[in-house]
């Protein structure tokens, strides 16, 4: 399997699952479905292979995933290195954590193309260059399929059946919208972030930085480089954009003497590589993450704070649940995976909404901090719990 060309047309018209979004989400999906013998047509506007705004750490709930899919060596290939410590610093207080088995920070265009090669591998069609252009839908008002638009001077109007449509197209989901999945938990706080990446040396941790209103962060990654990112609240970052993304950064990392020495240590100096990049900060919520003939997973069913590092990890393994329901196809399999999907979400999303809103002291971020990892902890054993079945591909069902 291949991905197609801008412009061309798919092969046929009827597919078990359609999936909008071809980043890690979508991707993942689409590569365990197909891996269980389902037809799976990928679609998404661009190639992922292109980079997109990410701060891309990993945790442990991940890398599991990963490994287990066989998608890690890929990722190993790529140079990306292996963080062996995470290092919290409190202005002039600093815990580490040793780390047991490694953790990955891969660029998004590392792993969002090792996950839609193994996805293509399991016999996925994949179509780039495609805008969904609307939900089909049977008498009933369940959805069956899409009709999507190709760029190109090949391009045209096309339409996909299947049983079922899966939304991964992102933060501003337009399965979400379109399929009207109602909101099920609203947050407030939005923290904003400004990152860059520079040449290093030595970067081998995971480091964690805060101050009374702000935050930083450095995140070893491929190329020999590290994401250096700050964060502060968003109405901080709204009310000095006339500073420009620089003049943010800089505002920040004036605030942590600390991090100059980290950097140091690190190895990480020169030219920074590229331009800045910002966010500027958006609510947590929850959406229903199904509905007649649809589904929602990744950024497009559930969003919350990029501080806490965690949006990849919810990624793979919301992929993973859904792709579990789709197997079983029923109702009650589909609201299992909202269940379990809520469960592990809500502790992740409520500890973030107390951190993104920066009204911490020091004890306090620290406390929160903790509270978050113990979060992590069911999710690990749950992506550990799963056995080699239909959803990893061991056991494949007849097309």
């Amino acid at each position: 399997a291949r991905p197609s060309a801008f412009g061309e047309e798919p092969t046929m018209s009827e597919y078990d699952a359609v999936v909008v979004g071809a980043r890690c989400a979508g991707s993942a999906t689409a590569m365990l479905l197909a891996r269980a013998g389902m037809r799976v047509l990928l679609l998404d506007r661009t190639h992922p292979g292109h980079d997109t705004l990410s701060t891309h750490a990993l945790m442990r709930a991940g890398v599991v995933q990963l490994d287990r899919w066989g998608v890690l060596p890929r990722i190993l290939a790529a140079g990306t290195p292996p963080v062996t410590a995470t290092t919290f610093h409190y202005a002039d207080r600093a815990e580490t954590v040793a780390l047991r088995e490694p953790l990955y920070a891969p660029r998004r265009p590392v792993l969002d193309t090792a996950l839609l090669t193994a996805a293509l591998e399991a016999g996925v069609e994949a179509r780039f260059g495609a805008d969904v252009t609307e939900l089909e839908r049977d008498r009933s008002g369940r959805v069956t399929g899409v009709r999507f638009r190709v760029r190109g001077p090949r391009g045209g109007e096309h339409r996909a059946g299947a049983a079922l449509t899966i939304g991964a197209d992102g933060l501003r989901s337009g399965v979400a919208r379109t399929a009207a999945a109602p909101t099920t938990w609203q947050g407030s706080a939005a923290s904003a972030c400004v990152y860059g990446y520079w040449p290093a040396a030595a970067a081998s941790a995971y480091e964690w930085f805060y101050r009374p209103g702000a935050a930083a962060g450095i995140i070893p990654t491929n190329d020999g480089q590290v994401c250096l990112w700050v964060g502060l609240p968003a109405a901080a970052f709204a009310a000095g954009r006339d500073a420009g993304l620089g003049g943010l950064f800089a505002a920040v990392l004036a605030r942590m003497p600390e991090m100059h020495a980290a950097r140091a240590a690190a190895g990480i100096g020169g030219d920074r590589v590229g331009r800045l990049r910002g966010f500027p900060g958006q609510p947590a919520f929850l959406r229903r993450p199904h509905g007649p003939g649809w589904a929602l997973v990744g950024d497009a069913g559930y969003f919350k704070d990029p501080l806490t590092a965690h949006g990849i990890t919810d990624a793979l393994r919301d992929a993973e649940l859904l792709a579990r329901a789709a197997l079983d196809g029923n109702r009650a399999a589909f609201a299992r995976y909202e269940a379990e999907r809520d469960a592990l979400a809500r502790p992740l999303v409520e500890v973030a909404e107390r951190i993104a809103a920066y009204d911490w002291d020091l004890s306090d971020v620290g406390d929160l901090l903790r509270t978050e990892s113990a979060a992590m902890r069911p999710e690990v054993a749950v992506v550990r719990s799963f056995d080699d079945d239909e959803a990893t591909g061991t056991t494949r069902r007849a097309a």
